[in-house]
C-alpha cells in the first residue's frame, strides 16, 4: 500500500468524540486549541440538523469548546448546499428545526407545501402525524424525497430517541419511495465539507466514533479515518463490519500531538 501524505486538515465529529451527553471529552478542548493554533484547516461535523452553525457554536462555547462558526459543518448545510447545486431557487416542504430551514432559506428556498419541488426531512425532537402524513401525500403527489440524515436513534440524557432514519422509514413505508441521504455516511457531506475549507481527501483526516457513519463516509471519501472508543463503537463491534478504520484510539486525547 502506498504511503499516505501527511495530515494537513482534519474532519471530527461532535457527539462521542467532542463531546457526551453535553459535557466535553476530556482532551476535546486541547485538540481544539491545537488545531486553532496550527493554522491547519479544520471542521466540526454533526449529522444532527435541528441546529445552525451559529447555535452550536454558543452551545459549545458555554461548554468550554471554543469552534468558530466558519468550522462547523451540518447536515442541514450539506442538504441545502446539494439543493442547491441540484434545482437553483426551488421549493420544499420541510420537517425540521431551525438549523434546517435557516440553510433552506439562505440558498433562496421557498419554503411551501403547495407542490414542492422537495419534501425534506430533519431532526425534529417533535415530529406529528399531520406533518408525516402531509410529506406522504406531497411525496405521492411528485415531490422528490431528501433526508439531512440517516440515523435512526439520537442520544439524549435520558437514552436513545427515534431520529430522521427512522421517521424516513415510515414515510418510505407509506409512499414507496426511498430518500436521497445527504448527510453521513454519504461521501458527498465529507467532500463539499472538504471544499468548502479548502482542503484535499489524500491529506485529510476523520475523526469519528460510529462505524456505519463517520468511519464509512471518512474511507469512500479517500481520507485517513481515526475511531475513537468514546462514543458508539466498542473494539468488538469493529469486528462485525467488513472494513476498518485506519486507526483506533481510545479518545481524542490520544490525537493531540498528531495536529
Amino acid at each position: 500500500m502506498a504511503e499516505r501524505k501527511p495530515i494537513e486538515s482534519w474532519l471530527t465529529d461532535m457527539d462521542g468524540v467532542l463531546i457526551h451527553e453535553g459535557v466535553p471529552i476530556p482532551g476535546a478542548d486541547a485538540f481544539l486549541k491545537r488545531l486553532r493554533e496550527s493554522g491547519k484547516p479544520f471542521l466540526v461535523l454533526t449529522n444532527n440538523s435541528i441546529y445552525t452553525a451559529r447555535d452550536l457554536h454558543a452551545r459549545l462555547k458555554r461548554m468550554g469548546l471554543d469552534i468558530p462558526v466558519e468550522n462547523i459543518w451540518t447536515s442541514a448545510l450539506a442538504t441545502a448546499k446539494f439543493l442547491d447545486d441540484q434545482r437553483p431557487n426551488g421549493t420544499a416542504y420541510v420537517i425540521g428545526e431551525a438549523g434546517l430551514t435557516t440553510a433552506l432559506h439562505d440558498i433562496g428556498y421557498v419554503l411551501t407545501d403547495a407542490d414542492p419541488d422537495y419534501v425534506v426531512l430533519g431532526e425534529t425532537r417533535t415530529y406529528s402525524f399531520e406533518a408525516m402524513t402531509k410529506a406522504v401525500r406531497l411525496i405521492n403527489n411528485g415531490a422528490r424525497f431528501i433526508c439531512t440524515n440517516p440515523d435512526e436513534t439520537g442520544p439524549s440524557l435520558e437514552g436513545p430517541l427515534p431520529a430522521t432514519g427512522a421517521v424516513a422509514a415510515l414515510i418510505t413505508k407509506a409512499t414507496g419511495k426511498e430518500p436521497y441521504f445527504a448527510g453521513k455516511p454519504n461521501p458527498l457531506m465529507m467532500r463539499t465539507g472538504l471544499n468548502a475549507i479548502g482542503a484535499h481527501s489524500e491529506t485529510s483526516a476523520m475523526i469519528g466514533d460510529r462505524m456505519d457513519t463517520d468511519v464509512l463516509a471518512g474511507l469512500e471519501a479517500g481520507m485517513i479515518t481515526y475511531l475513537v472508543l468514546t462514543g458508539l463503537t466498542t473494539p468488538e463491534e469493529v469486528e462485525k463490519y467488513p472494513f476498518r478504520p485506519s486507526h483506533i484510539v481510545d479518545s481524542i486525547a490520544d490525537l493531540v500531538d498528531l495536529v
